[in-house]
C-alpha cells in the first residue's frame, strides 16, 4: 500500500485537476503471463490488485483500469522497471517509491545490454528507463546514487516522498508494545533471490540478547512458511503478518531489515540499526523530513503541465491528455473479472 497511498497524497495536492488512478499493470509478455496466473509472487499478482482496488474505491478514487480511456496530460508513476505502451506518448513523472535492491550482475547486465528487461533486476534498475521528465527523489543522498546508476541528473527533483517525510508523527500510537526488538521481513525470495532466512533469524536472536522479538513479515511473503520459520528457531518471537509497520518502529528500541525502506523510519526516529547495507551509507540516504513531500511533487507536476510540456496532443487522437494518477506496483488481476466486480 506505500506507492498507493503516496500517489493518493499527491492526488490531493492537485484538486484542480481530473485524477484518475489505476493498478499497477503490464503489456505484452508479462500481461500474457499475468493472466496465466504465473506473476502470483510478483508486484502484479491478485493480492496487491485487490488490495490497491479496495482502497481506491474506500476513498471514491476514479479508477481506470490499465489506462483504458487513454489520451491523458500527465501519468504519475511509482516504477518505470514496467512502462506499458498505452502511457508512452503521454509525459512521465516518476516518484521514488523507496528503498533500490543490492546491485548484482543482473543490474549490471541490464544496465549494459537495454533490451535486456529491467524488472529482472527487481527495482535495483529503477530510473534507468530515462521514459519520464522528471524523478522525485527521497534525498540528496539518493540524487547521487540515481545519478552513479546513469540517471540524467537534470531530470532529478529532491523532493521527500509522502510516507517518509515526518517520521515523527508515528511516534503518537497505540501499538500495545514497546522496548523490544524489532525485524522487519524482505520478500527477497518471492522475487527470485536467495536468503538464508535460518540466518537471519538467529542473526535476530543473537543481536536481542534475550530482548523481546517481534517480527512483522512482508505482505508479498509466503505467510505460512516464514511463520513456521520464526516459531522453529525463535519460538518465543511475536509474529505480525499485518499492521502499521512505522508504529512497531516507533516504539522498538532495535530495528533489523535486510532489504527495507522501513529501515528510514528507524534512522529518521533515532533507532539502533540492523541491516544488509551500510548503515551510515543508509544514513546519508534517509529521506528528508520536511512533512512536504507531496506537496513538492505537486508542483513539479504543476510546472510541467504548466510549462506545456504536458499539453502535446496524444500521437494517437490530436486531444488534450486529461490528468491520470497511476499509482505503481498495485498490481492487476485478471481485467475481465475487475471490469465484472
Amino acid at each position: 500500500m506505500n506507492q498507493t497511498t503516496q500517489m493518493h497524497q499527491i492526488a490531493n495536492e492537485l484538486p484542480e485537476y481530473e485524477r484518475w488512478f489505476t493498478p499497477y499493470y503490464a503489456d505484452g509478455l508479462l500481461e500474457f503471463w499475468r493472466k496465466a496466473g504465473l506473476l502470483e509472487h510478483t508486484v502484479l499478482g491478485n493480492k496487491h490488485i485487490r488490495r490497491c482496488v479496495r482502497y481506491l474505491r474506500a476513498h471514491n478514487l476514479a479508477m481506470d483500469f490499465q489506462g483504458r480511456r487513454g489520451g491523458y496530460d500527465l501519468v504519475v508513476t511509482s516504477s518505470d522497471l514496467v512502462v506499458p505502451r498505452n502511457i508512452r506518448t503521454s509525459p512521465i513523472i516518476l516518484v521514488q517509491e523507496g528503498m533500490t535492491d543490492p546491485e548484482g550482475i543482473l543490474f549490471h547486465l541490464v544496465k549494459r545490454f537495454r533490451f535486456l528487461p529491467r524488472w529482472l533486476t527487481s527495482t535495483a534498475a529503477t530510473g534507468l528507463s530515462d521514459s519520464y521528465e522528471r524523478f522525485c527523489v527521497a534525498s540528496e543522498g539518493y540524487r547521487d546514487l540515481f545519478v552513479r546508476k546513469g540517471v540524467k541528473p537534470e531530470k532529478i527533483a529532491v523532493t521527500g516522498i509522502p510516507n517518509f517525510d515526518n517520521c515523527a508523527r508515528y511516534l503518537d500510537n497505540d501499538f500495545p508494545h514497546k522496548h523490544y526488538v524489532l525485524i522487519c521481513t524482505s520478500d527477497t525470495r518471492e522475487t527470485w533471490a536467495y536468503e538464508n532466512r535460518k540466518r537471519t533469524i538467529l542473526n535476530a536472536v543473537r543481536i536481542a540478547k534475550g530482548r523481546p522479538l517481534i517480527f512483522k513479515l512482508h505482505p508479498n511473503e509466503n505467510l505460512r512458511r516464514a511463520t513456521a520459520e520464526i516459531n522453529r528457531w525463535a519460538p518465543e518471537a511475536l509474529v505480525y503478518p499485518s499492521g502499521k509497520t512505522e508504529e512497531m518502529i516507533a516504539n522498538c528500541d532495535v530495528l533489523i531489515t535486510r532489504f527495507s525502506t522501513t529501515v528510514y523510519v528507524g534512522l529518521a526516529l533515532g533507532k539502533e540499526v540492523y541491516s544488509e547495507f551500510d548503515v551510515d551509507e543508509l544514513r546519508s540516504m534517509t529521506p528528508v523530513q520536511n512533512g512536504r513531500a507531496a506537496k513538492n511533487i505537486a508542483a513539479v507536476c504543476k510546472t510541467l503541465l504548466e510549462d506545456g510540456a504536458a499539453s502535446v496532443p496524444s500521437q494517437k487522437s490530436g486531444r488534450r491528455r486529461p490528468l491520470r494518477w497511476k499509482p505503481k506496483r498495485f498490481q492487476t488481476s485478471h481485467s475481465e473479472a475487475l471490469e465484472e466486480r
